[in-house]
């Protein structure tokens, strides 16, 4: 089967949106991934919210190019979530025809943090939305379990989580817990490659995941075992951020890179 393959924004954070978008279609893949957050206070993001003229030719890259938004990253729930703040960014989401918002959690009370994601689904849901929560060791939401609690718990028809091939290894999760974990909430997954063991603070464990991925099929994670695991017919969004690398060879050779060994490890294991 041929898979559906995007370009997630850290293949090459420095791109806008319209950018992203025709670095995606150039590399050959049909969907990507753009930025509308910052991940903290002073980083990277594109607000198309406010830069009409910047929303105006992403609009035009997606119809020159035939292209899709996958997801749109990365909006974080705190203690002091307030979902009127979220509402113009979702706007802008639905006009872009996006498919999921990514959802990151760092509110550890977790109560509080269900009702805040049960509300951002529910918001999501007008625009053509759905939320997907992505589990981290850092964040407050550690693990796959701990995600499926959670998602559980809001019971919204539009929510789901992302697994990550990078997270699912430094969580510590077991591929059989993959098995049990309902259908629908899994709309997409990331991929790329990390050594075992990695790192061991937070801070390695944040800088490796932002700055230094590596392709499918260099680094030591069980990624055939992922990939058999999760159903086929996933859309399969590439993220193999690297600061070293990726300016060096130039972002597009990179994507190239990334989207052609992603390829033939799919290839073998459809095979």
């Amino acid at each position: 089967m041929t898979r559906r393959l995007a370009l997630a924004q850290l293949m090459a954070l420095p791109y806008s949106p319209p950018q992203m978008v025709a670095l995606a279609a150039e590399a050959g893949v049909q969907a990507a991934g753009i930025r509308l957050w910052p991940t903290a206070p002073g980083t990277v993001f594109y607000p198309l919210v406010t830069d009409r003229a910047m929303r105006r030719e992403t609009q035009a890259a997606l119809r020159d190019t035939g292209v899709r938004i996958l997801d749109v990253e990365v909006a974080r729930i705190n203690e002091r979530f307030d979902i009127e703040a979220w509402l113009p960014t979702f706007e802008v989401c639905g006009e872009l025809g996006a498919a999921h918002i990514n959802i990151v959690a760092d509110d550890p009370v977790e109560s509080r943090l269900t009702a805040a994601y049960a509300a951002a689904c529910e918001a999501a849901r007008t625009f053509g939305l759905s939320c997907d929560l992505e589990f981290m060791a850092w964040t407050a939401v550690k693990d796959l379990a701990q995600a499926r609690r959670v998602v559980a718990a809001a019971a919204q028809p539009n929510s789901g989580i992302i697994v990550d091939a990078l997270h699912f290894a430094r969580s510590n999760c077991s591929l059989d817990e993959l098995d049990s974990l309902p259908r629908e909430w899994l709309h997409w997954m990331q991929l790329c490659d990390g050594p075992i063991p990695g790192p061991t603070t937070t801070e390695g464990l944040i800088h490796a995941a932002r700055c230094e991925r590596m392709l499918p099929g260099e680094g030591a994670l069980d990624l055939r075992g992922l990939l058999q695991r999760l159903p086929k017919d996933l859309t399969v969004s590439i993220e193999v951020p690297s600061d070293t690398r990726a300016p060096k060879v130039g972002y597009l050779a990179w994507a190239k890179q990334a989207v052609a060994m992603a390829r033939e490890l799919l290839a073998e294991i459809d095979r």
